[in-house]
């Protein structure tokens, strides 16, 4: 089992991550990445409320949109949008750390449906299903050919992650740590699986 504290993917995936400035500024981090799943917690925090006091419902749906697209990154690969994701609230948001859960419902070549659950954690640890969401999520690349491995992350021109903005403008990206053409038979390696 990979030492989640050193899991080469999910710290790639961090980065990745971490070159969004609004995720910088809300101060998200992905906590978990592995095939079909990715979670991005924050701590909540009081210029995150809305005006009652509650986390206000836009930063639920940034955490619900990102890890829908990098859930399905682990199915489509790193070049992918979100194509659109509803979000249902079903209990105010309070407690110290928000989570956002993503696992890929289905995969096909082209196209993942994913759901999201949100969660808070008080200063316990006890969680608290604030929000659900469920989205679609398309993939951009030319597809491969049938039996024919990806080129990974080191082929001519090609960045470990290309990030890609999300069909409506937002800053929903997905990538996996591919590393294909650096395992032993180049044939689909996914770190962690």
């Amino acid at each position: 089992m990979t030492d989640p504290t050193t899991d080469p993917a999910r710290e790639l995936a961090g980065k990745v991550l971490d070159g969004q400035p609004f995720s910088r500024l809300l101060g998200a981090r992905v906590t978990a990445f592995r095939e079909g799943t990715a979670t991005l917690e924050l701590d909540i925090r009081e210029e995150l409320h809305q005006q009652n006091g509650f986390l206000h419902g836009g930063v639920l749906s940034y955490a619900a949109d990102n890890a829908i697209t990098f859930a399905a990154g682990t199915a489509l690969g790193p070049a992918v949008l979100t194509s659109g994701f509803s979000i249902q609230y079903v209990r105010p948001a309070t407690g110290r750390t928000l989570a956002a859960r993503a696992t890929v419902v289905h995969a096909g070549r082209r196209q993942a449906v994913v759901r999201c659950d949100l969660v808070t954690r008080d200063g316990e640890g006890a969680e608290t299903l604030c929000a659900v969401a469920q989205g679609t999520v398309l993939a951009t690349a030319p597809e491969r050919p049938a039996g024919t491995a990806s080129p990974g992350p080191h082929a001519a021109g090609d960045a470990p992650f290309a990030p890609a903005a999300d069909a409506h403008g937002g800053s929903g990206i997905a990538d996996r740590a591919v590393h294909d053409a650096d395992s032993a038979d180049g044939a689909g390696a996914v770190p962690g699986t």
